[in-house]
């Protein structure tokens, strides 16, 4: 089964017997909570720096290519998604030989995009290892293929200079120890023992971390499901650092994640940094590590149908925003079971790299942009060996007028520039009370992403223009609007007609008190002048929304019971319901099925007073609240649990309310919360919900 190494694979097996022996004193019981912030930051550095890596997808489901039966839009969950049994899937083992892999192809292409290091997929959740492991033979020496795809992607990788990184899942849907068993396999959850899968996880771990040489990253997933405990999350990344201290993992080798959005909850979870998923965070994360993945189209695997492809555009802009709030853009490819990287990404890589060999110094070792919002494009910035801070404008939208406005920027400028101007032609550079003005030439040098440079005196000195607060944007008696900044140097003015203050307007002391319809503008003064741009925000007063008339309403809502897979919310009136009946509040205790189910609730919600009312959904996958025929809020499609929110006018009585929600794989959530006058945000409680006995609450879905 062994091959004979080359020379590189024997001299990564001397480092390999090195580093472990010079690491065999470190216990894997040692607390993480040990590391100093100076060590924390050392061994971060590497990653902060980067800024930019690629995601690879690759493993079995790249032979059915998203197809199975009369199903095209799998992707690498299709062995769950498909429902296939365990003997079928296996037969893809058989087909999986990609003779066109090319590990130093593949990792050029990287290198060439400006990428500074590949997280791959040494096993997904299907269970099927791309290296050559000892503890399993549903790996890549079982396929016609027979060569360690690990072991060559590290050493391309370490010749390369890129930082080699493995995904490992925590879900295993084919070991036989690994619970909870999926609700359509036929086999038996008897016997099956997770202590053991969890030895044979940790076996693996090692086998990765001590056969390839130094890995960067750890990438962990398949920790929601709840088998895997906080306790064993703590417990192998201790393993992992037993065995390389200096490994980064991410934050999904433990509970706490926050869904889609890939924040830890709190400090008490294990993990170097945070994951949103498909999503960048919209304001910065400051002082948090964070990492967004992204895929070119819609499947993080290959589907052969999938032309749903971000634009070259799209994807540069993407970078700019996430280094702009101080994360990593991890950007995927799905490799097709040839061995190929899809036609589409190879074009997209190459021309991100034509962009990055020019505006790379804009995105590595850059931190966050010191402006919360800039109506043009991006910021990224340095800080210069003098104590001065270099900012790189991406200008997205060149302004038609060739000045560039940066508002609320206090320092001196010194000097700009355009990155892609290899002269470096000093471009003009005046003060408008609160801003810089760049002077720029008529046509961008890129019409994606063009970069100015700015050198400034100092550390950025920036105001944002104040922050106008309120529960909501509308009211029924009067209504407190906060007006604050974060600058103790700075006297907020505002104005509640729309023109823009001046210092001679009221001054915002914390809240303002409505009582009728008004558009409040505020901005920042520093010693009689202005050192902000405006903010604005229009309050409306509302009539409520008039109650319904029960003469006996009943205790409790009705509910509609579906099955079906389904990508967003169905529409409920053209299907049949499974079940119906009455039920005590957004419960799923008449359904039949673990997955692929939908409800729909209606009923009566009893208000308490006259005023507005926010409500909230929590819930994976889709849902969608209604008050009469009013939605209120929109969480609708196939998410992770996430929550939205929306906000009515209602007068005291009854409201017809309805909630339609469906689920279809991972997690299973709804939850249903609310929040008004004198009411903390809370789950409605069953003791407000009621239906109109035999009739039908009125419902616009």
């Amino acid at each position: 089964m062994r091959r004979t190494a080359s020379t590189i694979f024997v001299l990564m097996m001397i480092w390999n017997a090195s580093y472990c022996s010079a690491q065999a004193t470190i216990h894997e019981d040692s607390k993480m909570s040990t590391e100093t912030k100076a060590q924390r930051n050392r061994r971060m550095s590497w990653w902060r720096e980067a800024r930019f890596g690629l995601f690879i997808h690759w493993g079995l489901y790249a032979v059915p290519a998203g197809q199975w039966q009369d199903n095209d839009d799998h992707g690498e969950w299709i062995m769950h998604s498909g429902r296939i049994p365990l003997d079928a899937y296996e037969t893809f083992r058989e087909k999986f030989n990609p003779t066109r892999f090319d590990a130093e192809a593949w990792v050029r292409m990287a290198q060439q995009a400006g990428m500074k290091y590949v997280v791959i997929t040494t096993k997904h959740h299907d269970g099927f290892c791309l290296f050559d492991s000892q503890h399993t033979d549903y790996d890549i020496m079982a396929t016609p293929f027979q060569r360690d795809i690990m072991k060559e992607m590290s050493a391309a990788c370490q010749k390369a200079g890129l930082r080699m990184c493995w995904y490992h899942s925590i879900m295993d849907w084919h070991h036989a120890d690994y619970l909870p068993r999926r609700e359509w396999e036929p086999r038996s959850a008897d016997g099956a023992d997770f202590d053991r899968y969890l030895a044979y996880l940790k076996n693996q771990v090692r086998e990765l971390l001590t056969n390839y040489g130094p890995i960067g990253i750890m990438w962990f997933d398949g920790e929601w499901e709840g088998t895997w405990t906080h306790e064993h999350g703590r417990d192998l990344c201790r393993h992992v650092r037993s065995l390389q201290p200096d490994v980064i993992v991410n934050n999904r080798v433990d509970k706490g994640r926050r869904g889609m959005q890939g924040m830890t909850t709190s400090d008490e979870f294990e993990g170097d940094y945070g994951t949103p998923e498909q999503e960048i965070p919209p304001r910065g994360l400051t002082g948090v590590d964070w990492e967004t993945c992204m895929t070119m189209n819609r499947h993080w695997g290959y589907n052969r149908q999938d032309t749903d492809w971000k634009s070259t555009a799209d994807l540069i802009r993407m970078l700019a925003d996430t280094a702009s709030k101080g994360g990593n853009f991890l950007l995927n490819v799905g490799p097709t079971a040839e061995g190929l990287f899809p036609q589409p990404c190879v074009e997209r890589l190459r021309e991100i790299g034509a962009w990055m060999r020019v505006n790379g110094e804009a995105i590595h070792g850059t931190t966050a942009s010191p402006f919360r919002e800039l109506t043009w494009g991006r910021c990224t910035c340095k800080t210069t060996e003098n104590g001065n801070t270099r900012l790189y404008l991406h200008v997205f939208d060149w302004p038609n007028d060739r000045r560039l406005v940066v508002s609320g920027l206090s320092n001196e400028g010194r000097q700009a520039f355009l990155l892609a101007d290899p002269g470096r032609s000093p471009l003009k550079i005046v003060r408008k009370e609160d801003a810089l003005v760049v002077h720029l030439p008529a046509q961008p040098p890129d019409t994606i992403n063009s970069v100015a440079v700015v050198d400034i005196v100092g550390h950025p000195d920036v105001v944002d223009p104040p922050i106008i607060d309120a529960p909501t944007d509308m009211f029924v008696d009067s209504l407190a609007v906060s007006v604050t900044t974060d600058r103790s140097d700075v006297d907020v003015r505002y104005t509640e007609d729309n023109n823009p203050p001046t210092v001679q307007s009221p001054r915002a002391d914390g809240s303002i008190r409505l009582h009728k319809s008004a558009t409040i503008t505020a901005r920042g003064f520093r010693n009689g002048q202005p050192v902000s741009g405006c903010s604005r925000a229009t309050f409306r007063k509302v009539a409520p929304r008039p109650p319904v008339d029960v003469a006996e309403p009943v205790e409790g809502l009705l509910y509609e019971y579906f099955e079906g897979v389904w990508d967003r919310l169905p529409d409920f009136d053209a299907l049949t319901p499974m079940k119906s009946g009455t039920i005590a509040d957004f419960e799923f205790s008449p359904r039949t099925s673990i997955y692929r189910f939908a409800f729909r609730y209606h009923g009566l919600l009893r208000i308490p007073r006259d005023g507005v009312y926010t409500f909230h959904t929590v819930s994976d996958d889709g849902s969608r609240l209604y008050i009469g025929d009013e939605l209120v809020v929109d969480n609708d499609g196939l998410h992770e649990v996430q929550e939205a929110a929306g906000s009515v006018a209602l007068a005291t009585g009854l409201h017809p309310i309805t909630v339609t929600y469906f689920e279809r794989t991972g997690a299973v959530a709804l939850e249903v919360y609310y929040t008004g006058p004198e009411t903390e945000k809370q789950r409605i409680p069953p003791s407000a919900l009621f239906h109109p006995g035999g009739q039908k609450a009125k419902s616009g879905v």
